[in-house]
């Protein structure tokens, strides 16, 4: 990753330390911006009267604010970088800066994975019937990656991307058209600053007349939350590397098969911890609040568990037989093999307790 090709923006800040007369202002950056960190303060420094200060812990998006914490050392501005603004209250003058970066890879390398996506949803368009399963059957679709049970009514390619990328993707969607295409760039919910854009824990622009993505960014973190939450083939090209990759149905399958084994260790569970995140993005407290009610009904406990950082070391040690998280969706998804007990998301707990069905197939759990 060539740093020196991301634009921080560094003089749109400057300007509004200088209109504030801000004298100290913290940086939040995502782990990988860090590096520069230091040359930002530098920069910052030299070109206001303001003192800077890095705000250290990891931070993992919009959702992860520091506000509380910067107020009572008396920041008066905070500059968050690498992700843009949500839906929820920052409690402080903040400035969300959205970093970009100038790489813009070819496209050809991408174009047979994409034709083999547009046949696979092709396929999928045509078969678009819903029958009455038996429960084996309905099992087997919940663990089919592509088999959601609500039917396309278009094959048209989804254009997403992470934040860094997102300025590239009018021009790849006029390109992607020269191919033969029909591409939409989706618009999603709230919680979604910008035309194309995807989160971790939001993918609200999808609709049935999407039937595959190409996601624009770097890693899997993203494609992942995509697949699972659509059930829709989905090609990758990196702005930093140049590769044309897929996202392996077989890796996905992987997860659903290994979240169906979490289910099912979980069905003779009497007492459930269920986790509230305290970060502002997170803090889901009417859901949880709501799923003690339901395990009460069920004949069970469930007992609330308020955390700001989720991790085994904080919570293996309660005596319960499962937990079910309310935090960030992907520490359930992402993380779950480092617990010693089954972590549910709010979904598979409502299959566990009988109130949903397997034949629904998978639903990603999604803040709004």
């Amino acid at each position: 990753m060539d740093l020196n090709r991301h634009d921080f923006k560094l003089e749109e800040l400057v300007e509004r330390i200088g209109a504030g007369d801000h004298r100290l202002v913290a940086l939040q950056l995502p782990e990988g911006l860090k590096i520069q960190a230091l040359e930002m303060i530098d920069a910052l420094e030299s070109q206001t009267d303001a003192k800077v200060i890095i705000a250290a812990d990891p931070c993992y998006g919009a959702c992860d604010l520091v506000h509380h914490k910067m107020q009572m050392m008396g920041v008066d501005l905070v500059a968050h970088m690498g992700h843009s603004q949500m839906n929820i209250d920052s409690g402080m003058e903040t400035q969300f800066i959205d970093v970009t970066y100038d790489g813009a890879p070819e496209l050809e390398p991408i174009i047979p994975i994409l034709e083999s996506h547009r046949k696979m949803a092709q396929e999928r368009l045509e078969d678009s019937s819903v029958n009455e399963i038996d429960d084996s059957e309905a099992q087997e679709r919940f663990l089919d990656a592509v088999g959601r049970k609500l039917p396309l009514t278009d094959t048209k390619l989804g254009l997403v991307g992470s934040i860094q990328h997102l300025h590239l993707l009018t021009q790849y969607k006029e390109n992607l058209e020269k191919y033969g295409f029909e591409v939409v760039i989706p618009e999603g919910g709230e919680r979604l600053t910008f035309p194309g854009q995807v989160l971790g824990c939001n993918y609200s622009g999808d609709n049935n007349s999407i039937g595959h993505y190409l996601f624009l960014g770097s890693g899997d973190f993203h494609p992942h939350g995509l697949v699972l939450h659509t059930g829709k083939p989905l090609a990758i090209l990196d702005p930093y590397t140049g590769e044309a990759r897929e996202l392996s149905l077989q890796i996905i399958e992987r997860i659903l098969r290994q979240r169906f084994g979490l289910i099912m260790a979980s069905d003779k569970a009497k007492s459930f911890g269920i986790l509230i995140g305290e970060k502002p993005g997170q803090m889901r407290r009417n859901m949880a609040l709501s799923l003690k009610r339901l395990l009460e009904k069920h004949g069970k406990k469930g007992y609330l568990l308020a955390l700001e950082h989720v991790g085994p070391e904080l919570i293996d040690f309660y005596p319960v037989d499962a937990f079910v998280n309310t935090a960030c969706p992907r520490i359930a998804i992402d993380d779950s093999v480092k617990y010693a007990k089954p972590l549910l998301t709010p979904f598979e707990l409502e299959i566990v307790l009988g109130e949903k069905k397997w034949e629904d197939g998978y639903k990603f759990d999604e803040i709004p």
